[in-house]
């Protein structure tokens, strides 16, 4: 008996539906999110432990921020994302996760109060960004990387307005910040005040006094 090909499928004859599953992700995440006050998102691997050093300083920032009245924003999957959603839970606090449809099927962590669905990564990225009044960047991965450097050429270009973007771990980061005075500003590329829109620190305590300080300065009166 023949082999049976399977039947390629030409996608971009579904742009134009494709549309409106996108509106909807949208629709639904400005719904939902605008609701929840103040907020901050995380980021970090999934493949954190819960007996690692870094997924119990997550627990620990999420829930010094969930007692100041931060909603907590993650992925909603496992490692970093499920640490801070445990920790927002554990004081009690809003824990919202933002779980992507991936062909590795992500699983939501248990500890999300509120979950949201999406199929597209650019939509959910919106979301992370629009009701964030900070980043909170674990050590991580591709994704991570991602989030961390859009959100520094957001800021760089002044598409939004500055926000602080709190790197956790200067031992886990410290080579990548060596790279970029070494070669990047070296070049020319990116100029000193860039490497000023974000922080390094390495205790949740360090993490709530940056935010803190940033929106005291913020609102003080001038």
């Amino acid at each position: 008996m023949g082999r049976v090909e399977k039947k390629k499928v030409d996608f971009t004859k579904e742009d134009t539906w494709r549309i409106f599953r996108i509106m909807a992700e949208f629709v639904e995440g400005f719904e939902t999110l605008s609701k929840v006050g103040r907020a901050v998102s995380f980021f970090g691997s999934s493949r954190l432990r819960p007996e690692d050093r870094y997924y119990k300083i997550a627990v620990r920032i999420a829930y010094l921020l969930a007692r100041e009245g931060y909603a907590i924003i993650t992925g909603g999957g496992p490692g970093a994302m499920e640490a801070a959603n445990k920790g927002a839970r554990q004081a009690k606090g809003k824990s919202i996760g933002l779980n992507i449809m991936i062909p590795q099927e992500q699983k939501a962590n248990k500890y999300a109060d509120l979950l949201l669905e999406f199929h597209y990564f650019f939509c959910r990225k919106v979301m992370f960004l629009k009701y964030a009044k900070a980043f909170i960047i674990l050590p991580g991965g591709f994704g991570t990387m991602d989030e961390l450097f859009e959100s520094l050429n957001l800021i760089q270009t002044e598409r939004v307005g500055r926000f602080p973007v709190i790197l956790v771990g200067s031992d886990y980061w410290q080579g990548l910040l060596d790279w970029l005075k070494a070669m990047v500003l070296k070049k020319g590329c990116i100029s000193t005040s860039d490497l000023a829109i974000f922080t390094v620190v390495d205790t949740p305590e360090q993490v709530l006094s940056t935010i803190n300080k940033f929106y005291r300065r913020r609102n003080k009166p001038r």
